[in-house]
């Protein structure tokens, strides 16, 4: 007996047809892991750049953030390359990680972004380095809510720099949020008043998994993920307990704890 020819044909077209849709389904399924990995890859190095904003910071002795300043901070956050610029109208926006001061230590690092906006005539382009310190509880209540906009719901004030700062400043008194920035480009300086900051949604589900709120992760309620030992271990060194003249001592409890 004779082949169908038209059965024939049908069977190879359906065989293809399968062919087609499992390579298909695999290349889409490794496109998704590559830019799963590649998602992982920037939120990890955005970490690591947070840990180096402050290595550089407070490596220049006298320019650095005082002792004084980062031991008593409740919450600290960098943003590594904040970008402003500005023709005719100024905006920026940028991505970080924060940590807050727990009874445990130093939460796990939680991702935000900050954006901005100043209008004047200008004309140019910058990046810079910022580091914000929240300074209260008030400052840290701001933050926890996962979204809050500087100037309105937390005060923001140039921080004092140098290490032998003095200690009567007024700082501790005048703002909730204390902003320090370096610049690489045209501008000097950074005017944070009207800025908004907010919890990053994607880079917390990419770097947790899931969906965390602000505040399980900077309450401590969340184990450190993979990747973030770099910047936790920068603010621990640099947040340590200070004496009375603002030099640093040494912590008395465990590596893993902070007073």
């Amino acid at each position: 007996m004779k082949p169908n020819r038209g059965s024939l044909t049908s069977f190879l077209l359906a065989l293809t047809m399968t062919v087609m849709f499992v390579v298909s389904v695999s290349w889409a399924a490794a496109q998704s892991a590559d830019e799963a990995d590649r998602d992982q890859s920037d939120i990890e190095k955005r970490i690591k750049n947070a840990a180096g904003v402050l290595d550089e910071i407070m490596g220049v002795k006298d320019r650095a953030i005082p002792d004084k300043v980062m031991s008593d901070a409740k919450c600290v956050a960098v943003v590594p390359s904040m970008v402003k610029i500005a023709i005719g109208f100024g905006g920026s926006h940028g991505k970080g990680v924060a940590t807050c001061r727990t009874a445990h230590g130093w939460s796990a690092p939680a991702p935000f972004t900050i954006t901005g906006g100043s209008w004047g005539l200008q004309i140019g382009g910058q990046a810079i380095d910022l580091v914000m310190l929240v300074m209260n509880q008030k400052g840290m209540d701001a933050m926890l809510s996962s979204k809050f906009k500087v100037g309105a719901d937390a005060s923001a004030a140039a921080g004092p720099v140098g290490r032998e700062a003095a200690a009567d400043t007024d700082w501790k008194m005048k703002a909730e949020v204390l902003s320090y920035s370096r610049a690489r480009g045209i501008f000097a300086g950074i005017d944070l008043s009207g800025s908004k900051i907010a919890q990053d949604r994607d880079e917390t589900r990419v770097l947790y998994g899931k969906m965390l709120p602000f505040a399980t992760i900077l309450s401590g309620k969340v184990t450190p993920p993979r990747g973030s030992d770099p910047f936790l271990a920068a603010v621990r060194k640099y947040a340590r307990e200070v004496g009375n003249q603002g030099s640093l001592i040494s912590p008395t409890a465990p590596a893993n704890t902070v007073q």
